[in-house]
């Protein structure tokens, strides 16, 4: 599962994360969710590039945030918060999202270090 921080740095250093993707996934499924898509659709600055990443989400695995995906997502929130352990909501979503079907994160983000049982990492080899 792609973390949206991994989408704007890959922009930043200058590459086309879709085209990097579109590589990666020769060898691997790719995942996504609508959190994922919203934080990164919302910072494209042209419609013709948000058509393009809205294609390559279309045909990547996508983790719908259902109820249950939404409760997991509270009960994580709220034990880590337990813990003193206090990270950005839509990180624990996307943490939840990877659990439910088995994914590493792809992300620059080191919240994810923090939450239990979660493999986050910033590349894939």
């Amino acid at each position: 599962m792609v973390d949206s921080c991994w989408y704007i740095q890959q922009a930043r250093n200058g590459n086309d994360p879709l085209q990097i993707l579109s590589f990666l996934a020769e060898s691997r499924d790719i995942a996504t969710c609508g959190i994922i898509s919203a934080e990164v659709g919302r910072g494209v600055k042209h419609p013709k590039h948000l058509e393009r990443y809205r294609t390559a989400w279309s045909v990547m695995q996508f983790v719908p945030s259902s109820n249950a995906r939404w409760d997991e997502t509270l009960q994580l929130a709220w034990s880590l918060d337990r813990r003193g352990i206090t990270l950005p909501l839509q990180d624990i979503h996307i943490a939840v999202c990877a659990h439910h079907i088995g994914a590493v994160i792809l992300t620059y983000d080191e919240h994810f270090q923090k939450i239990p049982g979660t493999d986050a990492t910033d590349r894939i080899f």
